[in-house]
């Protein structure tokens, strides 16, 4: 089978739509907070519409992820632009990227539907790790096109 120059137009689509999601995650966390702190409080939690958009998003979140990662054992990538210790590097992002995007949903259902708190300790942590991961991953996709012109980019489009 041949390399292809870019991802598949589900990769891509499933890749987006991660993102923006991730971003609707973000500014639906305080609903989820609030509800947990409620039923902390009441035993009884005071569902928002912040708390239900964020549980919800967090359900799909983790389902686009897992197709994600079956496309890419069954679909071919493009090829790597850096061999070497930046190549590497990318990997190890790339894998600690999709491992967190599947623990950090799986672990704040666990908390929420599980009630451990100690998952919720996960989900934060993940959380944190995301973010850091995420900009790291912009960053260097932003190296990559206009720093080394390598058009990396377009792998994406």
């Amino acid at each position: 089978m041949s390399t292809p120059l870019k991802y598949t137009r589900t990769q891509i689509a499933l890749h987006w739509s991660v993102f923006v999601l991730l971003f609707v995650s973000f500014v639906s966390h305080d609903g989820i907070k609030d509800a947990y702190r409620s039923f902390m409080r009441n035993g009884a939690a005071e569902m928002s519409v912040g708390a239900y958009v964020h549980i919800i998003v967090g359900i799909v979140i983790l389902a686009l992820v897992v197709w994600r990662i079956a496309l890419r054992f069954t679909n071919t990538a493009p090829p790597e632009p850096k061999g070497g210790l930046l190549g590497l590097a990318a990997k190890a992002v790339q894998f600690i990227l999709y491992a967190v995007l599947v623990i950090l949903p799986v672990s704040g259902l666990i908390a929420w539907f599980g009630g451990l708190h100690d998952a919720g300790d996960v989900h934060e942590t993940m959380f944190t790790l995301g973010l850091a991961l995420v900009a790291l991953h912009i960053i260097a996709a932003l190296v990559h096109q206009f720093y080394w012109k390598d058009n990396l980019l377009a792998r994406m489009k």
